[in-house]
Order: C-alpha cells, then sequence, then structure tokens
C-alpha cells in the first residue's frame, strides 16, 4: 500500500466555549478543547484510575459557527478530522509547537440545554446532529414524497 491516511475520531466533553476568529475575506475558524477519558483499576492498589487527554480542535467557516452556535463547555461531541502540526513565534520569542484536529464532521451528542430538558421533561434521549465540514460530503437531504405521489403500482 502506497498511500497514507491522517485520520482521528474522537468523543469526549467541551472544556471551553468555542473561541471564534474572523478574517477580511468573510471566512472564519472555530477553536476548542475536547476531553477524552481513560479509566482504569491499579492492579497493585485497586484503585480506579481515570487520565484525562487534551484536544485541540479547529473547525472552519460554517462549521465554526454552527458549533458556536450550540455548543457549550461540558457539551459531548463527536469530531472526525486530520492532525495538523502548526509552529509560531511566541511573545518571548521561543518557537511554540502545537497538534491540531482540523474536523471535517462533527456530531453533537449532548448539549447542557438537551441535558436539563430531558431531566425536566422525564429523561427522553437527545437528537442527534451530524454535520460535514467539506463540500464533497454535504448531500441534499432524500425528497419526502406523500403517497399520493407514488406511481408504483403496490
Amino acid at each position: 500500500m502506497s498511500g497514507t491516511l491522517n485520520k482521528v475520531m474522537l468523543i469526549g466533553h467541551l472544556g471551553d466555549e468555542v473561541k471564534m476568529h474572523y478574517f477580511e475575506g468573510g471566512g472564519c475558524i472555530g477553536r476548542f478543547p475536547i476531553a477524552t477519558n481513560e479509566s482504569y483499576t491499579n492492579k497493585q492498589t485497586g484503585e480506579r484510575v481515570t487520565n484525562t487527554d487534551w484536544h485541540n480542535v479547529v473547525v472552519r467557516n460554517k462549521a465554526a459557527e454552527i458549533c458556536e452556535k450550540y455548543l457549550s463547555k461540558g457539551d459531548k461531541v463527536y469530531v472526525e478530522g486530520r492532525l495538523k502540526n502548526r509552529q509560531w513565534q511566541g511573545e518571548d520569542g521561543n518557537t511554540r509547537y502545537s497538534t491540531e484536529i482540523h474536523v471535517q464532521e462533527f456530531t453533537f451528542l449532548s448539549t447542557k440545554k438537551e441535558s436539563m430538558s430531558n431531566q425536566q421533561s422525564g429523561g427522553q434521549q437527545p437528537q442527534q446532529n451530524t454535520v460535514s465540514n467539506t463540500a464533497s460530503s454535504a448531500k441534499a437531504a432524500p425528497e419526502v414524497r406523500s403517497e399520493e405521489d407514488d406511481d408504483l403500482p403496490f
């Protein structure tokens, strides 16, 4: 196999609000951290141990605006994208490095607003909303036709 693959899939909780940056040409990017947890039992002590990893997430344009509108700190989200490494000069003159997940698709798994309303309304399951950040995977919704429009003989 001569090809390469750069794909990341995460399910985690937002660690902060979506921070937006707008550009002169009308584009924008949104950035937010996602926390993922790994839990295991320490065999020597029998104690339950949880390790948290933080991931820097970047979304662009319309997807960024959707994330800013609907997501807030603590919400659970699925993101799928590519790893990108970035370097820049810090204010102190030192070179800084960062690894980011550039999102191509995401799904809202739960929001605090939904969680609160579900607790008050009896605990119905939250609706999942999937959004694609690429034009190639954006598909039109299938047409819904009534039975009168159906020209099938059965």
